[in-house]
Parts: structure tokens; C-alpha cells; sequence
């Protein structure tokens, strides 16, 4: 895939660990220059160096995204240094409790609200006139099986990325006649932190790798993959 993003510019949110590491080091390899956001210093500077060995470059942002104040000011950043946005990936996520309903505190459910919808939310607001401005702008967010099956106990996930579902295909429509495109991946189960906190009984070596998925992100963000307000499924 090397070269199909050349010149082109990739924000990747929860880039530090998991799927969004996969993700950054894959749009790397394909010319992009990455924007890499996640709390974790250590995690994207990991990156950062694969990144630099594979011949790409990348710009890290220590942002946690509930810092909405700070989202605007990344979507500022960004408008002065490069005057657009070729590629959004909203990776970060938050698992939340597994609980019932009616024993998840406030708390807990504002932080799955928070970091999964508002979160995605302020970044759409923030990078849309960068993403508009650009040739082919291409949002790309991952979401859940867990929107529709909707299981006993995991209220906060289902229900925030539902939401989520909701807010990427209005925006979508709200995008048709432009030359963006707004789509979400639903990578399935996969070997991730958050998935081993949710399935602690869980065997990771028969799920699929972060790296099996990453593919699905630079086909999505290329110019050519005209689809909007679909979701993608990783089928391994």
C-alpha cells in the first residue's frame, strides 16, 4: 500500500496503544503523515520511533480527548500548520463498567458518554472545516457489534456507541453533496487491552491482531472509497 496516501494528513485518536497503533503505523506505511493523539507519552513515542524506522512521520498530541477546550485548540493547530485534513480516524474508546443498569454509578456512565460520543462529538465539530477543506476528506470511526446486540450489563458501551452510530451517519448525510465521507469499522473481536479487561477468560491468541485490521483503515481513507454512512466489518 505504500504511496496510495502520500502527501496526505491522518489524525489518529487512541494512537499510543491497540487498534490505533495499528492503524497509525498502517497509514504511516502508506504515506501519511500522522497526527498520533492518546494520553499515553510513552505509548506514542513507541510509536513514533516505528513509525521513523518504516520511513514515515508522525506528530504527537498528549491530549486526552474530555479535554474539549484542547480539541479545539488541536483543530486550530492543525489550520495553521496545514490549512486542512485529509484523514480522521476516531479510534479512542472507553469499555466502561460491566454492570447492570441500575448499579452503574453516574460516574462510570458519564465517562462512557464522555469519551466515546462527546469526545467523537468535539472532533467533528473541531476538524469538519479541516476535513471539508480538503480533496477527499474521510472520517473514519470504530464502533461496536455491541451497539445493536445490546447484552445484559454492558449498558454504558452499547448505548455510547449507538450513539456514536447515530452521530457518524447524521453527520454523513449532513456531508453527502461535499467531498466528504464519514464512515465507521467495526473491527470485531480483537487482541486489545480493552477487549482482555471485557473477556478476562478469553484465550487473545485465537483473535485477530490489531494488525489484520489496520488495512481497513487506509482503504477507507483513500480518495477513491466514495461509501458514506456505511459500516465495515472486519470478516477476517
Amino acid at each position: 500500500m505504500a504511496g496510495q496516501l502520500d502527501g496526505k494528513i491522518a489524525l489518529v485518536t487512541g494512537a499510543s496503544r491497540g487498534l490505533g497503533y495499528a492503524a497509525s503505523l498502517a497509514l504511516a506505511k502508506a504515506g501519511a503523515h500522522v497526527v498520533a493523539v492518546a494520553r499515553t507519552e510513552g505509548g506514542l513515542e513507541e510509536l513514533d520511533d516505528e513509525i521513523q524506522a518504516a520511513g514515515g512521520a508522525a506528530t504527537l498530541v498528549p491530549l486526552d480527548l474530555t479535554d474539549y477546550e484542547g480539541v479545539d485548540r488541536l483543530g486550530a493547530a492543525l489550520y495553521e500548520r496545514w490549512g486542512h485534513l485529509d484523514v480522521l480516524v476516531g479510534n479512542a474508546g472507553a469499555l466502561g463498567v460491566i454492570s447492570p443498569i441500575g448499579h452503574v454509578t453516574p460516574k462510570d456512565w458519564h465517562t462512557a458518554i464522555d469519551i466515546n460520543v462527546n469526545a467523537n462529538w468535539r472532533l467533528l465539530r473541531s476538524m469538519d472545516p479541516l476535513l471539508q477543506a480538503a480533496d477527499a476528506g474521510r472520517a473514519i470511526f470504530v464502533t461496536s457489534g455491541a451497539a445493536q446486540k445490546c447484552r445484559p450489563f454492558w449498558g454504558p458501551y452499547s448505548v455510547s456507541k449507538a450513539a456514536l452510530e447515530a452521530l457518524v451517519k447524521t453527520y454523513a448525510a449532513e456531508v453527502a453533496s461535499t467531498n466528504v465521507r464519514a464512515n465507521l469499522l467495526s473491527p470485531g473481536p480483537t487482541r486489545t487491552a480493552m477487549r482482555a479487561r471485557a473477556m478476562p477468560g478469553e484465550d487473545p491468541q485465537t483473535l485477530p491482531h490489531p494488525n489484520d485490521i489496520a488495512p481497513m483503515f487506509v482503504q477507507m481513507a483513500l480518495p477513491d472509497f466514495t461509501a458514506n454512512g456505511e459500516t465495515r466489518r472486519f470478516e477476517g
